[in-house]
């Protein structure tokens, strides 16, 4: 199956979602005459991908507060990171697009593997994901956009259930960024997303054999054979908290930058517990 068939096939099973092509013609591109940003957005192949991420979205029955503290301008929306498919990356944006006011095209970092699977880089390339590059972060900020980061990368994402909601360390880079830039970092508690598949244990030989960061063992598996990677029908909760500002220069020493890193986690880690402890339910 070639690209554009996979296109067409998209487009005849999934017709494009009304809200999705009003809040996609409602965001200012600067499109190219082809119709591609210079990341290689394409607002049409974007209301097709992100029309079926908004089943998607449906399927998790989002609850989502706080989206309104999402400042106009260049931000950066940082979150948690769970559940061993994006799906959290997914709800984010779906929200960012669907629930606040002006609709918001955050432009997610992707992992460096995601390039290397076929069909899937073009889908995230058209739907406005571009690849965790300090550059491509920084021309996209410049250019008023909204930034979704996940800073504990693939460790997050890879987490078994014994670590569930208990972040891990973040990266550095994306302090650097907002410091450059001058924007405001937004925090996020994603939650939902560790019980959306669970993972009993990181199967790495198999990883490294796949070339993928980690390879998860559910917890269905082998009972459901395949079928155990489908997520769960959990309910996501997804909480942006007050912008955050920081200052000071972008190339400080390691352990200033640090410093302000874990402001961000210890704000993050606090959204989750709370949020934790006022779930009465995963569904």
């Amino acid at each position: 199956m070639t690209l554009e068939s996979l296109r067409e096939a998209l487009r005849a099973a999934i017709p494009v979602d009304p809200r999705v092509a009003a809040a996609i013609d409602s965001v200012p591109n600067d499109l190219s005459p082809l119709g591609f940003d210079p990341w290689g957005f394409s607002p049409e192949a974007a209301k097709h991908y992100f029309s079926a991420a908004a089943l998607v979205y449906r399927y998790f029955r989002p609850v989502v507060r706080g989206i309104e503290r999402i400042p106009a301008g260049k931000t950066l929306i940082v979150a948690n990171h769970s559940g061993q498919l994006p799906f959290d990356g997914l709800v984010v944006a779906v929200a960012c697009l669907l629930e606040a006011s002006p609709p918001r095209l955050c432009r997610a970092m992707a992992e460096r593997w995601f390039p290397t699977l076929p069909f899937v880089n073009e889908a995230f390339s058209r739907s406005g994901v571009v690849v965790g590059d300090p550059i491509n972060c920084r021309n996209l900020l410049e250019a008023g956009n909204a930034i979704l980061v996940f800073p504990e990368g693939a460790r997050g994402s890879g987490k078994t259930w014994d670590h569930r909601y208990r972040l891990v360390r973040f990266g550095r880079g994306f302090m650097r960024l907002a410091l450059q830039a001058g924007a405001p970092i937004v925090p996020v508690s994603v939650i939902g997303g560790e019980e959306s598949i669970v993972s009993l244990y990181n199967l790495r030989p198999l990883a490294r054999l796949l070339r993928t960061p980690y390879f998860p063992v559910p917890a269905l598996f082998p009972l459901l054979g395949p079928l155990s990677f489908l997520p769960l029908p959990v309910r996501f909760h997804v909480t942006f908290g007050e912008p955050m500002r920081f200052e000071g220069p972008f190339d400080d020493e390691d352990e200033a930058i640090e410093a302000k890193v874990q402001q961000v986690m210890d704000r993050i880690q606090a959204m989750l517990d709370e949020g934790l402890a006022n779930r009465t339910s995963i569904f």
